[in-house]
């Protein structure tokens, strides 16, 4: 008997997971418009399956639609194929839910283009942990543990590249058995949808080979973390880069310094979306290479927010390779809903015209917490129920995702908080590792 051929139709929900079903791929062609059909409260399933708290009960019956732009297909070997595409939720209407993560994102950068004329063009860089890979000493960044890894790294990217996706470095990492993949940067809903895909193809790799890539922000308290950093840049109708102005204070045009500044003052309420996990908090800690406070750094992997290096450049190309790297995220989080909360943050800042506060006059990491606080950077928030309650005194939030939705979104966190509450950091950890 042969088998028949099923495409995966999914959303990367709130807890960063991507989730729907499968249907015949002969059936595409009337599922490609009408999609499958959902509840309201597939959207509360928590990071560790149950619902454990919706507004919506049982009542009500949407539909997960394909983008055909999103679509996967990536013959890993014979009989092994890994298909899937993603989509938005709408109503039975054919409307867009006001609880879709994707259509948060879209909001997002429709707003930004409709009040600025601007785009928004941005990559993932994503660190996993591999476990086909045996821990050794002073394996980090080695050749010896790229020499390892064995056919994984290679069969990752060219997964990557069947699935549309533009591979641009694969790297052993600082943690153990800790590894790296980049891409190259793509414009709009694209780049998160690239970054859901390339986590899905690392996963599906990984599992080719008997194995798992896990993106659990820390699979130990005392460990290192995954981060996920969203290297981003604005560009005008015309594609110029309009970031970059080396005249300036950080290299930042005006226009970057008030998008800059509009993220780092409503860093602490983005924490709770880009950094969503209970655990995300062990990662951003003192000594660990991640942000702990509210600030702009020039090539500092301790910021929240970094200017990254031009590399050589000529003249024309500085302002193409210029741009700001977001450091408080890690894959717990929806590349749509990370992606959006940047985007809505920014373009506050770029309406109320908000300034960065001066360059410090010495090293940042030098300065006591006092002098930190005196220069205008506020620490981050130290857990995900501080996060939570900032984002829900947030007035700003309450126009990026409607009041339902930043109800709901505040439910579904408050939920998960409760579910680890009486579990070790490291039964927290061992939680969503399992899970991530």
């Amino acid at each position: 008997m042969q088998a028949e051929p099923l495409i995966f139709i999914g959303i990367c929900d709130l807890a960063g997971i991507v989730r729907g079903k499968a249907v015949p791929v002969r059936e595409w062609g009337a599922r490609s418009r009408k999609g499958v059909g959902l509840t309201h409260s597939n959207i509360m399933m928590s990071a560790f399956g149950p619902i454990y708290e919706t507004p919506f009960g049982t009542l009500g019956d949407l539909m997960l639609v394909p983008d055909p732009t999103a679509r996967v297909e990536v013959a890993l070997a014979e009989g092994a194929t890994e298909r899937f595409c993603l989509g938005d939720i709408l109503t039975t209407e054919g409307e867009n839910w006001e609880c879709c993560p994707r259509h948060f994102l879209r909001r997002a950068l429709a707003r930004l283009e409709a009040e600025t004329g601007l785009t928004f063009l941005s990559a993932f860089e994503q660190e996993f942990v591999y476990t086909g890979v045996e821990d050794r000493p002073g394996a980090t960044y080695a050749l010896d543990s790229f020499r390892r890894q064995g056919a994984f790294g290679e069969t990752f990217l060219a997964a990557l590249r069947q699935a549309g996706l533009e591979p641009d470095s694969f790297l052993p990492e600082y943690g153990p058995r800790q590894f790296e993949v980049t891409i190259a940067p793509k414009p709009g809903l694209r780049a998160a949808d690239e970054a859901v895909i390339q986590r899905e193809m690392a996963r599906a790799v990984a599992r080719h080979f008997g194995q798992r890539a896990i993106f659990a922000p820390m699979l130990e308290p005392q460990g290192i973390g995954n981060g996920t950093h969203i290297h981003f840049s604005l560009r005008d109708a015309a594609d110029r880069p309009v970031l970059y102005d080396p005249k300036r204070a950080y290299g930042l045009s005006e226009l970057g310094e008030h998008f800059a500044a509009g993220i780092l003052d409503h860093l602490p309420a983005l924490a709770a979306v880009t950094a969503p996990a209970v655990a995300s908090y062990y990662r951003l800690t003192p000594n660990r290479w991640a942000p702990t406070w509210t600030n702009l750094g020039r090539q500092d992997r301790g910021a929240s927010l970094r200017v990254c290096p031009i590399f050589a450049p000529t003249a024309e190309e500085a302002g193409r390779q210029f741009n700001l790297e977001f450091r408080v995220a890690d894959a717990a989080a929806s590349p749509y809903m990370a992606l959006g909360a940047v985007i809505f943050a920014g373009l506050d800042g770029l309406r109320r015209k908000l300034r960065l506060p001066p360059p410090p006059q010495r090293d940042f990491w030098e300065m006591s917490e006092a002098e930190r606080c005196a220069a205008g950077v506020r620490p981050l928030p130290r857990s995900l129920d501080e996060a939570v309650e900032r984002l829900a005194a947030t007035e700003a939030a309450r126009e990026w995702f409607g009041e339902r939705f930043l109800d709901v979104y505040l439910r579904f966190k408050r939920a998960e908080l409760r579910a680890v509450a009486s579990l070790s950091a490291a039964e927290i950890c061992a939680r969503y590792a399992a899970v991530y």
